[in-house]
């Protein structure tokens, strides 16, 4: 038993849950957070839980975090009251026996517990064109009922999280400093880069409106009905936001229509599936289409280019850098990751005008 499940099983006693603590495992497969799944039994009956360690090293201002998801939650749980199921369709925070929301351990880290949700499980990657609706239909939906969220604006978890001009500002910053000696193996992919300058702030500069969005908007952030398929519930809110709508459809472009990994070598594998974004379009704007403005909708399609082009930068500056960022298993992990991610731009590009007919044909 490693220290944090030594330190799972203590915290688990601290909720308010009923019943005696049958056992504490590691649960999914999440790369930030500890995430732990904590069972307890009354009278025959087992009911499981999430507890969750936030890792301080990432999330800095935790306290920020927590009281943003302690507001977006209630928020949810109100809007969804009286809906069939409405327990399943919103992350619910258990409090602390002695009321609290979340626990605050002797070395200041976070733990918080929410209620399991039965019956529905998550995907890492998108098999189907209904998985694709469901998944973009939830994230809309989520993004319409936050909409109306009571002032003031929710912190900044992770300030600049989606400002591509400063992120390419990076980029050029470990291009000039070769720290790690690495710019001369990567002149095809600076080169990429630096032509498509322009389209850094073309979203930032587009006047939206400010929205509260979710920021992480893969497939495995939405759980599915194992039933019906059915998107019920947006889950991990730890980077929910200030933001624009358009962002949160551009990362489900960039991460649910490439059948390839992210850090793909065969780069003949890299492609936009235009059928997922068909897939895409349909689902988001059937659940968030009534309350985006018509500029938003607009940029829908560019956005996907956008927000791959954003984490390409990001994948090429860190390998520039040394790695020092993202977790790496292999030499040139980061170089092979930034490749796929032009790839997909490349493939976006090719599709653009196809893209923008769609979006324009369906947008009400």
């Amino acid at each position: 038993m490693t220290n944090h499940e030594h330190d799972a099983v203590m915290m688990a006693r601290l909720f308010a849950v009923e019943g005696d603590l049958l056992g504490v495992r590691p649960f999914g497969n999440g790369h930030i957070n500890d995430t732990f799944c904590a069972v307890f039994q009354q009278s025959g009956a087992r009911r499981r839980t999430i507890l969750q360690r936030v890792n301080p090293s990432i999330f800095k201002n935790a306290a920020a975090l927590m009281e943003n998801v302690r507001r977006v939650t209630r928020h949810l749980a109100a809007k969804a009251a009286g809906e069939p199921e409405s327990e399943r369709r919103v992350l619910t925070l258990i409090p602390l026996k002695d009321g609290r929301p979340w626990h605050v351990d002797a070395d200041g880290t976070y733990w918080r517990m929410y209620r399991f949700i039965e019956q529905a499980r998550t995907y890492d990657a998108v098999s189907s064109l209904h998985q694709a609706f469901q998944a973009a239909r939830a994230f809309g939906r989520f993004q319409a009922l936050v909409a109306d969220l009571p002032a003031p604006p929710l912190s900044d978890t992770i300030p600049d999280f989606h400002h591509t001009p400063k992120r390419f500002a990076a980029l050029e910053r470990a291009i000039a400093a070769d720290v790690a000696e690495r710019v001369a193996g990567a002149r095809p992919e600076i080169a990429f880069a630096l032509a498509r300058k322009p389209i850094a702030g073309v979203l930032l500069d587009a006047g939206l409106p400010v929205r509260t969005t979710h920021n992480d908007t893969k497939i495995n952030n939405v759980m599915l009905d194992e039933a019906t398929g059915e998107g019920i519930c947006v889950i991990d809110l730890d980077t929910v936001m200030p933001g624009l709508a358009p962002y949160d459809f551009g990362d489900m472009v960039r991460t649910a229509t490439c059948p390839a990994p992210e850090d793909e070598r065969d780069l003949s594998t890299v492609r936009m599936e235009f059928s997922l974004f068909e897939a895409l379009v349909r689902g988001y704007l059937d659940s968030a289409g009534s309350f985006l403005t018509g500029a938003e909708k607009q940029l829908l399609a560019f956005t996907g280019k956008l927000i791959t082009f954003e984490q390409g930068i990001r994948f090429l500056t860190d390998y520039l850098s040394g790695d020092t960022y993202y977790k790496t298993c292999r030499e040139g992990q980061n170089l092979d990751r930034a490749r796929a991610q032009f790839k997909l731009v490349e493939s976006i590009e090719r599709q653009q005008d196809r893209m923008e007919r769609l979006v324009d044909s369906l947008a009400p």
